[in-house]
C-alpha cells in the first residue's frame, strides 16, 4: 500500500511526460535533509531540474554538456508492482516507510540519439555507499527491474566524473548558498557585452580588471559570474575546469531561457 503523499503524486502526473513537462517523481520540497541538493536549470528541457546531491548535479551538468543527450529526466519512479515482484523473488525486503511501500527511484533516466539503443539509466552512488549491504540490495532489485525492460543501467560514481567537472561544482556551488543581492538584468546585460568585447582574455583576469575600473572589492565581479553561471544565465563546457576558462568559452543563454530562469528564481525564494 502506498501513503497517502505517493497516491498524491500519482494523482499528480509525478514521474510522467518528458522535456519541459515532465515531473521528477521527488522534489526538493519534499524532502528534509542535512544533505546538499540543487534546482537547476536545464537547457535541454527547458525546466527545473531536482538533484540530491552534489555527485546527481555533477552527472546532471556532464549529461547536460554531452550533445548526444536528448532529454533527461531525473528522480524517475519505478513500477512498484515489479519491483515488489522482483524482491520477493531475491527474497529481500522492498523499500518502505512506516509500513507503506516506497516507491523505488532511478537518479536519470536519459534519452539520447544512439541509434542502436536510444535510452540509457544511471544510479548515482558514492563509492561508500557500495559498501552498504542495504544499498546493495536495493541497487540489485533497480538493476533487474531495468534489465527486464532491456534498457542498459549503470551505477555512477564520483570516480567516474571527471576531475574539472568535480572541481567546477565546488567552485559555482559553495556550501554556503549565498543570496543573490544584485539586480540579475542588470547584470546579465554588463557582462554579455563585456564578455563579448573580450573574448581571448581569461575570465579571472576580465572579473579583476572590472573591479578595479569600478573601484569594487577584488572578487566582487568573480562572484557575480559564479552566481550567473551556477543559475546557468550562462553556461560553458564543465570538462574545462574554470580557472582556466576564456570570455569566449562562456555561452549566453537565450533571452527565453532568461525569462524562466528569473521566473524561477521568484518561485524558489518563495519556497
Amino acid at each position: 500500500m502506498l501513503s497517502k503523499k505517493q497516491e498524491k503524486w500519482l494523482k499528480e502526473g509525478r514521474g510522467q511526460g518528458e522535456f519541459a513537462d515532465y515531473k521528477p517523481w521527488i522534489k526538493i520540497s519534499d524532502i528534509s535533509s542535512s544533505g546538499r541538493s540543487h534546482r537547476v536549470f536545464g537547457h535541454k528541457t527547458r525546466r527545473t531540474h531536482h538533484l540530491m546531491s552534489d555527485l546527481e548535479l555533477a552527472t546532471f551538468l556532464f549529461l547536460e554538456w554531452s550533445p548526444k543527450v536528448i532529454d533527461i529526466r531525473e528522480q524517475f519512479p519505478l513500477k512498484f508492482d515489479n519491483t515488489l515482484k522482483i524482491a520477493e523473488d531475491m527474497q529481500v525486503k522492498h523499500p518502505a516507510i512506516r509500513g507503506n511501500i516506497h516507491v523505488m527511484t532511478s537518479d536519470f533516466y536519459v534519452v539520447h540519439s544512439n541509434k542502436d539503443c536510444s535510452q540509457l539509466v544511471l544510479q548515482a552512488k558514492y563509492s561508500k555507499e557500495l559498501m552498504k549491504p542495504r544499498t546493495l540490495e536495493k541497487l540489485e532489485i533497480e538493476r533487474r527491474y531495468w534489465q527486464f525492460k532491456g534498457v542498459p543501467w549503470q551505477i555512477i560514481t564520483e570516480n567516474d566524473i571527471p576531475k574539472a567537472v568535480q572541481n567546477n561544482v565546488k567552485w559555482l556551488y559553495p556550501e554556503a548558498d549565498q543570496d543573490i543581492s544584485f539586480d540579475v538584468q542588470d547584470k546579465l546585460n554588463f557582462y554579455t557585452k563585456e564578455l563579448a568585447r573580450n573574448s581571448e582574455r581569461s575570465i579571472i583576469n576580465l572579473c579583476k580588471d572590472i573591479d578595479t575600473a569600478y573601484f569594487s572589492e577584488i572578487g566582487a565581479s568573480l562572484n557575480e559570474m559564479r552566481a550567473l553561471l551556477a543559475l546557468r544565465f550562462f553556461t560553458f563546457d564543465v570538462r574545462k575546469d574554470f580557472r582556466l576558462l576564456k570570455c569566449g568559452d562562456i555561452h549566453i543563454s537565450s533571452s527565453h531561457d532568461w525569462n524562466l530562469m528569473t521566473e524561477e528564481l521568484r518561485y524558489a525564494a518563495n519556497q
